[in-house]
């Protein structure tokens, strides 16, 4: 009984403290992180694109400061991002999109996608996910090779 009233009040403090890490995503067409929450930290630390994935660290104003794939952090502008779906990055030097979620299916015409190629999370089938790019196009993707957030 001890033990799972102090899980409760542990993850309850991690809720209410708003110090845990939850996962963004770039929705718009491309956007500027930077080393600081503002635009005066020019240039941009990396230019991003739509569907790119972040786990937020934490928020300054309307700036949000976050870590991407290689663990490295940036601050991104709060408006171009939102946590309402799952998106996914390419980890690997490259990956295949498949027709199908298996390597029986077919590569599709989208395929290989380079490391840092940015989706939006469709739904997961055991160690495959179905993903679209931004401009619509659909495909799968080994599950492993991807870092999602």
């Amino acid at each position: 009984m001890k033990k799972s009233v102090f899980t409760i009040i542990i993850l309850l403090s991690l809720v209410l403290s708003g110090k845990h890490s939850y996962a963004l995503c770039v929705s718009v067409s491309d956007a500027n992180l930077r080393a600081g929450p503002g635009t005066k930290y020019d240039p941009p630390t990396w230019q991003v694109f739509k569907y790119m994935p972040f786990k937020k660290v934490s928020k300054k104003g309307n700036w949000y400061k976050v870590k991407d794939v290689d663990n490295d952090t940036h601050w991104i502008y709060s408006k171009l991002i939102t946590s309402k779906y799952k998106c996914a990055v390419v980890k690997s030097d490259k990956a295949n999109i498949r027709t199908g979620p298996g390597t029986k299916f077919d590569k599709s015409a989208l395929s290989p996608a380079l490391k840092y190629d940015s989706f939006k999370v469709i739904k997961n089938q055991k160690k495959w996910v179905k993903i679209i790019d931004e401009f619509g196009d659909t495909g799968w993707i080994f599950k492993k090779l991807l870092w999602i957030q």
